[in-house]
């Protein structure tokens, strides 16, 4: 976990010597890295807005070869490959997979229920927005497919959130990633990165254990 940590922290300096290591393997790397994050259903922890960035980042500066278009390419099709494999297992075999006796440890329990609560309370939407939320974004296929939601109509919202994901997270690194500041801070700013993403699902939980008191009418004299 600790190693983990650190990978997230300083992923410019890893991905560097990931690039130097494996040259154009990275492209590939990387793409099982987005696609196992929500396709594996057990592995939330994984980095996936902050890799996009460095890794756009990287793409952006000539020294390192790499091509921004083919890593948004891969990046894309792992996000909704990983997603379709994450609602299959839920189709499947959802309610037997969190309650298997070994599996079943390696999902996080409150992390499911709170994807649900969160596919409850914005439908169709939470599999839009569940992909800019770390954590959950690797639940909402998975409730999803429990709840009987229709592949079709989850494959569009799917497609169009994973566009709009890789577009935002690639397009800011490639085009933000190198100015010197950002370049001087950029554990800094990925930690920023991860936080703002986490404030919907930590606003959200917040809300779950602190329930709004409903106004009270007045009582006529």
């Amino acid at each position: 976990m600790r190693y983990l940590i650190d990978f997230v922290l300083h992923i410019d300096s890893h991905l560097v010597n990931i690039v130097n290591t494996f040259g154009g393997w990275t492209y590939i790397i990387l793409f099982a890295i987005i696609f196992i994050e929500t396709g594996a259903v057990i592995l939330p922890f994984l980095p996936g807005d902050s890799l996009l960035f460095a890794a756009a980042a990287l793409a952006a500066n000539p020294a390192y070869g790499l091509n921004i278009w083919l890593f948004s390419g891969l990046f894309l099709l792992a996000a909704v490959a990983g997603d379709s494999l994450n609602f299959y297992l839920g189709s499947k075999a959802g309610a037997a997979l969190s309650n298997h006796s070994w599996f079943g440890r390696l999902i996080n329990k409150d992390k499911l229920a709170q994807s649900e609560a969160f596919f409850r309370k914005h439908g169709p939407l939470a599999i839009f927005l569940g992909r800019f939320m770390p954590i959950i974004r690797t639940f909402v296929p998975f409730t999803a497919a429990g709840s009987k939601f229709p592949y079709g109509r989850f494959l569009t919202y799917n497609v169009s959130a994973a566009i709009t994901w890789v577009f935002i997270c690639s397009g800011g690194g490639y085009f933000f990633g190198n100015i010197p500041f950002v370049k001087e801070h950029f554990s800094a700013v990925v930690l920023g990165i991860i936080i703002i993403s986490l404030i919907p699902a930590i606003v959200g939980w917040l809300r779950g254990r602190h329930p709004a008191t409903p106004n009270r009418v007045p009582e006529d004299d």
